[in-house]
């Protein structure tokens, strides 16, 4: 399970899965490493939800977010029977940062597995229905969004924050047959180091251009000096 810091993750895998993981109540990032949560039977299957930090986390870097999410999943080397994004609908707007965990973890999945996830919308309570549908309308058919992924055979649902609501959830993704996410293939079978994939690249690009626009910045204010 991934999306941005405060996206309801963590409450998530506690309510379906019994579990007791810390949740964040504060500004501060709470999930400071991936987590498992305790195994819990469904549908006859036996599952267990992984809960990852989100790339704005408020004192570890991106790439040490990146480097403790693909250790976790090379380590383990297990295939994933299903990927699940969280937004808050009570969001505004879809701003940058969590354009950019979106695109980050896109990157980390690949294109082979995204009929395997699911864009899961949540804190309906926190706005009126009306405009919570038209977010969600936004949300589904914005190139900017989620409507690249949807077009791929990913699922966009709602999570009403019951146990009824996440087992249905659940129940999208555990019958999926298990792939292996693109950062798992780059790292196992084309024995790349973490810092040749394609999320890694994407960190450095994102690095690179914040250096020049730091530099554009910097210049502009010594002329105003």
């Amino acid at each position: 399970i991934m999306g941005a810091t405060g996206s309801g993750k963590t409450t998530f895998i506690n309510l379906i899965s019994h579990s007791d993981l810390r949740v964040g109540n504060s500004l501060r990032s709470c999930t400071k490493a991936v987590q498992l949560s305790v195994p819990f039977k469904l549908s006859g299957r036996s599952v267990t939800l992984i809960d990852t930090p989100g790339f704005d986390d408020t004192t570890k870097s991106d790439t040490d977010i990146l480097k403790m999410i693909a250790s976790f999943l090379y380590e383990h080397g297990k295939k994933l029977a299903g990927i699940i994004y969280m937004q808050r609908i009570s969001d505004t707007r879809m701003g940058g940062i969590s354009t950019r965990n979106f695109k980050m973890f896109r990157i980390l999945c690949g294109e082979d597995t995204l009929k395997n996830v699911v864009i899961v919308t949540n804190m309906w309570g926190e706005v009126p229905l009306p405009i919570g549908e038209a977010r969600e309308k936004e949300l589904a058919t914005d190139d900017m969004f989620f409507k690249s992924v949807l077009d791929k055979n990913a699922r966009l649902v709602r999570h009403t924050n019951t146990i009824e609501s996440a087992r249905a959830i659940l129940e999208l993704v555990v019958q999926n047959e298990p792939a292996a996410l693109r950062i798992q293939k780059e790292l196992v079978d084309e024995h790349m180091d973490i810092t040749q994939t394609a999320a890694a690249e994407e960190l450095n690009r994102e690095m690179i251009e914040l250096t020049k626009r730091h530099r554009t910045q910097l210049e502009v204010l010594k002329e105003d000096m």
